[in-house]
C-alpha cells in the first residue's frame, strides 16, 4: 500500500462471495469454508443477501473495515490473511466492529463489548467433532436471545454465557467489565464442571444441578438457557441428519437415552417461555432427533 494513502475506519458492505475455488470467507467466524451459510441468519454482521448475475445469492455483511485501499480481487484466503494482519496490528479486533456511534446507543455497544470479548476468550477453540469456532454457538446464542428480549445486560450475558465455564476468565472479570447484572446471569449459565473428575462420571450430576438451578430462576435466565440448548441442538439436528446413528459419539455423554432425559427436562423446566417461537422450535427439534 502506497504510505501516501490515506484510510479511514468505515462501516462497509462486504458481500461474502465464492472465488473460484468455491470457497468464501466469513469474517464474523474470520474462517474460509465451503459449507452453506448456516449462520448469517444468526449474525449481528447479516445485512441481507445480494444477488449476482440473477440467479446466486450470496450473503452481505456490513462491519467497520478500511477503506481507501486499492480496490482489487482477493481469494477467501487472501481475505483471510488480509484480516489476520490487521488483527495481529492492532487495527481490527477478533470480532468486528458492527455498530455505529450514536447519540443514546451506549447501552447498545455492550453488546458489542460483550461478543467481541467472548471471540477474544473462546479464539481457537472450535465446536465438538467440527471446524466451527466456538463463536458461531456464541453468536447464535445472543442472537436468538436478542428475538425474545431488548433488554441489552440479557443479550450481552447470554454472548457471556460460556466465558466462566470454559475459558480461563473469572466472574469477576465480567463483573468488572460488565457490572453486576450480566455477572450474576452468567453465573446462572455457569456448571460446576468438576475438573479433578472425568466429565463422562460427573455428566448427570452437573445436569441435574442445572435443571435445579433453572426450576426457580428469573425469566431471564431461562431465555439465555433456552437460546443455549436451542443452538445446541440446531448443530445436533445437522448432524442427525448427515449421520443419525453417530451423533452422540462425539459427546461426553453416548448414552441417547440420558441425552433425552437432559434436552426434554430442559423444555419441561422452561415452558414458561412456551409462547417464543424459539421454545417451539426447540420441541419440533427435539422431536425430529429423538424420533418421537
Amino acid at each position: 500500500m502506497d504510505k501516501n494513502v490515506q484510510v479511514h475506519y468505515t462501516m462497509e458492505s462486504h458481500v461474502a462471495k465464492r472465488d473460484k475455488e468455491g470457497c468464501f470467507y466469513c469474517r464474523a467466524l474470520n474462517m474460509v469454508s465451503r459449507e452453506a451459510y448456516d449462520y448469517c441468519l444468526s449474525c449481528p454482521l447479516f445485512g441481507g443477501f445480494a444477488r449476482f448475475g440473477g440467479e446466486t445469492e450470496e450473503p452481505e455483511c456490513w462491519y467497520f473495515d478500511l477503506d481507501g485501499l486499492v480496490e482489487e480481487e482477493r481469494t477467501s484466503q487472501q481475505e483471510k490473511q488480509r484480516i489476520d494482519g490487521m488483527i495481529m496490528a492492532g487495527l481490527a479486533k477478533e470480532f468486528p466492529d458492527f455498530l455505529e456511534n450514536a447519540p443514546g446507543a451506549k447501552s447498545y455497544h455492550l453488546i458489542e463489548e460483550a461478543i467481541q470479548f467472548a471471540a477474544v476468550a473462546h479464539k481457537g477453540v472450535t465446536r465438538k467433532g467440527v471446524e466451527i469456532p466456538y463463536v458461531a454457538h456464541v453468536m447464535e446464542t445472543m442472537m436468538l436471545v436478542a428475538h425474545m428480549t431488548s433488554d441489552n445486560e440479557v443479550i450481552a450475558a447470554a454472548a457471556l454465557h460460556d466465558v466462566v465455564e470454559d475459558t480461563e476468565y473469572t466472574l469477576e472479570d465480567i463483573e468488572h467489565k460488565f457490572g453486576k447484572r450480566v455477572a450474576s446471569l452468567v453465573a446462572h449459565e455457569t456448571e460446576n464442571k468438576r475438573p479433578d473428575q472425568p466429565k463422562e462420571a460427573t455428566w448427570k450430576i452437573r445436569k441435574a444441578e442445572q435443571l435445579e438451578q433453572v426450576k426457580s430462576a428469573p425469566i431471564e435466565v431461562k431465555m439465555i438457557m433456552l437460546g443455549d440448548k436451542l443452538s445446541n441442538m440446531r448443530a445436533s439436528l445437522r448432524d442427525f441428519r448427515k449421520d443419525p446413528d453417530n451423533l452422540w459419539n462425539k459427546f461426553n455423554m453416548k448414552d441417547v437415552n440420558q441425552q433425552e432425559w437432559y434436552y426434554r427436562s430442559v423444555a419441561e423446566k422452561l415452558s414458561d417461555l412456551k409462547d417464543y417461537p424459539a421454545y417451539q422450535e426447540y420441541v419440533e427439534i427435539l422431536d425430529e432427533v429423538f424420533q418421537k
